[in-house]
């Protein structure tokens, strides 16, 4: 009996078992930060693919429209869909702005250009801390469609 309580006084001392309380904590160290970086790439990826489509979509559906508030409420309708599709619940009005390079906004040969702003909080930050310190990071893109020269003027 005395022979089993020395063994197991000796493997309780001894160095035997520790590495794996060692690799586990290292492990949840490096890997939570490891998680919450491809977590927050992947909604700032998210955020650029969503702005990127809703631009040209908008710029593209807003030169094809008849008139100028046709064009508007199709390209709003287009950045909302774009936006919605990776899951952001941004007004889509207030996310585009459209800007026209003549004063007849679909006058042949004049150029319009559809610029989206979206702003992508960080995960897992409560409401409470962003309202003290901005913790979101702003994605712009912004793309130009061309009036057709050929185009009979709808304005």
């Amino acid at each position: 009996m005395r022979a089993w309580w020395a063994a197991c006084r000796a493997r309780l001392t001894g160095e035997e078992g520790s590495s794996v309380i060692e690799f586990l904590g290292l492990s949840i160290v490096l890997l939570i930060p490891l998680v919450y970086l491809v977590l927050t790439l992947g909604r700032l990826e998210a955020a650029t693919f969503a702005t990127e489509g809703a631009a040209r979509e908008a710029a593209r559906t807003y030169v094809a429209a008849d008139g100028a508030k046709e064009g508007a409420e199709r390209a709003v309708a287009a950045v909302g869909i774009a936006l919605r599709d990776q899951g952001f619940d941004d007004d889509p009005a207030t996310a585009l702005t459209l800007t026209c390079s003549e004063v007849p906004c679909l006058a042949p040969g004049s150029d319009v250009s559809a610029l989206i702003e979206v702003r992508v909080p960080l995960p897992f930050v409560p409401s409470f801390v962003r309202d003290v310190i901005p913790l979101e990071v702003p994605v712009s893109v912004e793309r130009v469609a061309p009036v057709d020269t050929y185009r009979t003027s709808g304005e």
